[in-house]
């Protein structure tokens, strides 16, 4: 359900709602939808209710119950009032014939999708139609005064999908540039140009910490922190220092916002976008770059402000045994890549700058206190062997190279800092609905028994007990995998069984790290998730109950704002990386390449298998329509077509390969 649904749900002020929710409130105003409940907040009436629609092959309409006890409610073809399948709607309830539950809808609260990206094409009949980029089927289009089969077929259109009629001409297939903009565009993505009016908001903060600013804070300039980065960042969200004969830990994070007040023009652009999207040549930040890279990022050898979080661990446990948060102000001391300090872990560097050797005397212990917390952490939560991906782009957008980052020490030691602080401020609420938490549920059994029958299929057997949990099930399987050296490829198929991590304001434990309590509190510069969080923590410190009230009030439409939000934020950025894949296959049609069989559809295995290719660019999966290999086999495949607008790759199957041996 949408934000908006939410609140219609749940209870709302007029002042809480959206810019662009506004006109569907007063609609309904006007309809006489809405009440008063106990508590003063707007509602629907009983008689109507917010749902998604779905329309059968018949034309009949659907809105599914969201609550137990409620039932699924009829439209009939003309109750439905030009609401299309997949759209939320407001419907009202009105009396059908033989006593079915039924209803018509009285409002479109949120359409399936704003606008539509189709290319011009002709099939091999020579028949012209507009295709969606996703699907390949035929979508309407129009465009006042130009007949579209005069453009270039392969022309890339931005269509409304109320209207049908093309917004803009985004560019060509054929150009590699285009790329950006589709896969922006297909999951609602925002680029780096911002508003006005949030331009000018930032020009007016001033480029340095001003002393009136430093009022009230605790100062921690003198402490020598520093940040440790990937080497192309440009905002750095995070320092960190260790008091190391107090054994107290110092996670200071960018304050974005003391920079961003409620409801500023940054604030209401920043709730729009959620989250930085990073495409491999550039990021798409979710503030604006002068504050992004400048004024909320820990640069070093300036004074920054800073909400901290201040954990004193126990020196033989080393649980905390105390949590503070406060605002402050620092001034980093140095600032490392991960690089660097892999390089200085390995003992490749020996040669240090005073300031260096000051922070190492902290840095250097603390790297073996979170070695100690991540071996703790690991004997309840869990180490996916995931590689990731990243690639490099060429002046011609085109892809130039791939490379696999893999978690080092450096890395590390950032993440259990970061966890620390994270659950620090998670423990902080007790997680009935009064705060922002990041959840991840443990994945269902049915899944685990799916995935039990895949790996059966290469010798991994385990015993599923009615006892068994699946966290232990997890467990044995990833033990046998080490057994025959497939970790890797056996922890990849694990993930695909797992929920997805969300947000919610309602605390489930995070399944994945083993936590019973996390939240998202350390990269506010990057998602807006942490800056809710930096504004329910400051509010309770300064017992602000109209702020407090305010967020909770609205926090659970915030929390399906924000993982919607990530969702189409990754969306974007693997569309993005299977697009560059397939022009890359494109220019090698009819080669061939060993691959490892790494997917078999586990439901009907007639669809198909994914194999990946073993070629001077990693992470290529290549989609086989016929095969004869068991999965984790090592084939031959050949690239039969590379489907530039549905980023896809298909190939043949040629012969199986021997097992290399290592």
């Amino acid at each position: 359900m949408s934000p908006f649904g939410i609140q219609l749900t749940r209870g709302f002020l007029p002042s809480d709602l959206e810019p662009e929710d506004y006109p569907k409130y007063e609609e309904l105003e006007r309809l006489g939808a809405l009440e008063k409940d106990e508590r003063g907040l707007l509602c629907l009436r009983s008689l109507y209710r917010v749902g998604r629609l779905w329309i059968s092959q018949e034309g009949k309409g659907y809105v599914e119950s969201e609550f137990e006890g409620d039932k699924d409610l009829l439209i009939e073809p003309k109750d439905l009032d030009d609401a299309k399948n997949g759209d939320e709607v407001v419907v009202k309830r009105i009396i059908a014939r033989r006593g079915r539950p039924a209803a018509k809808v009285v409002l479109v609260t949120r359409p399936e999708a704003l606008h539509l990206i189709g290319y011009t094409h002709r099939d091999e009949s020579g028949n012209f139609a507009v295709l969606h980029i996703k699907t390949a089927q035929p979508i309407a289009a129009e465009m006042p005064g130009m007949d579209l089969k005069a453009f270039k077929l392969g022309t890339v259109l931005l269509i409304d999908a109320l209207s049908s009629k093309v917004i803009e001409v985004l560019g060509h297939l054929g150009d590699p540039r285009v790329d950006e903009r589709i896969s922006l565009l297909l999951y609602e993505r925002r680029d780096d140009t911002f508003p006005d009016d949030c331009v000018e908001q930032a020009l007016k903060i001033p480029s340095q910490v001003l002393p009136q600013e430093i009022e009230g804070r605790v100062d921690l300039r003198n402490l020598p922190f520093c940040t440790i980065d990937p080497v192309t960042a440009k905002d750095f969200d995070d320092a960190i220092y260790l008091d190391l004969e107090r054994h107290i830990l110092y996670v200071a994070i960018a304050d974005v916002s003391h920079y961003v007040p409620y409801f500023s023009p940054i604030d209401k652009e920043a709730k729009l976008r959620g989250f930085t999207t990073y495409l491999p040549h550039k990021a798409f930040p979710m503030l604006p770059r002068e504050l992004s890279e400048n004024i909320c990022s820990l640069k070093p050898h300036v004074d920054r402000l800073a909400f901290v979080a201040k954990i004193t661990l126990d020196p033989k446990t080393l649980r905390p045994i105390d949590e503070e948060f406060f605002e402050g102000v620092i001034h980093s001391k140095r600032r490392f890549n991960y690089d660097e300090i892999d390089a200085i872990l390995e003992g490749k560097r020996t040669h240090f700058s005073e300031t260096e050797q000051q922070i190492l005397n902290w840095l250097l212990p603390l790297q073996k206190i979170t070695q100690r917390l991540r071996k703790q952490r690991l004997k309840k939560g869990f180490d996916f062997r995931t590689d990731e991906v990243k690639l490099a782009i060429d002046p011609e957008h085109e892809l130039k190279e791939t490379t696999i980052e893999t978690g080092t020490p450096a890395h590390s030691l950032i993440e259990e800092c970061m966890l620390l602080a994270n659950k620090a401020a998670a423990k902080r609420f007790q997680g009935d609905g009064d705060a922002i938490f990041r959840i991840h549920e443990a994945p269902e059994m049915g899944k685990i028994e799916e995935l039990l029958e895949q790996l059966a299929t290469v010798g991994i057997f385990v015993d599923l007990t009615e006892e068994a949990d699946a966290g232990t099930v997890i467990r044995a399987i990833q033990r046998e995998a080490a057994s025959q050296g497939i970790e890797a490829e056996v922890d990849a198929l694990i993930i695909q069984s797992l929920r997805r991590a969300s947000y919610s304001p309602f605390n489930v434990g995070h399944f994945g790290l083993g936590f019973k309590k996390y939240s998202h509190f350390t990269s506010p510069i990057r998602r807006y998730s942490d800056l809710i969080l930096h504004r329910l923590i400051k509010a309770d410190l300064s017992r602000d109950q109209e702020r407090h009230a305010y967020l909770l009030r609205n926090i659970e439409p915030l929390c399906v704002r924000v993982s919607e939000l990530e969702r189409n934020a990754t969306k974007a950025e693997w569309d993005f990386r299977d697009r560059k894949f397939a022009r890359w296959a494109q220019r090698h049609l009819g080669e061939r390449f060993p691959a490892e069989l790494i997917e078999i559809d586990p439901d009907d295995p007639t669809r198909g298998a994914k194999a990946i290719l073993e070629c001077e660019m990693q992470g290529i999966v290549v989609h086989l329509k016929a095969y004869d290999a068991l999965l984790f086999e090592r084939i031959e495949v050949e690239i039969t077509e590379a489907n530039i607008p549905q980023a896809i790759i298909l190939g043949t199957q040629i012969k199986k390969l021997e097992k290399e041996v290592e």
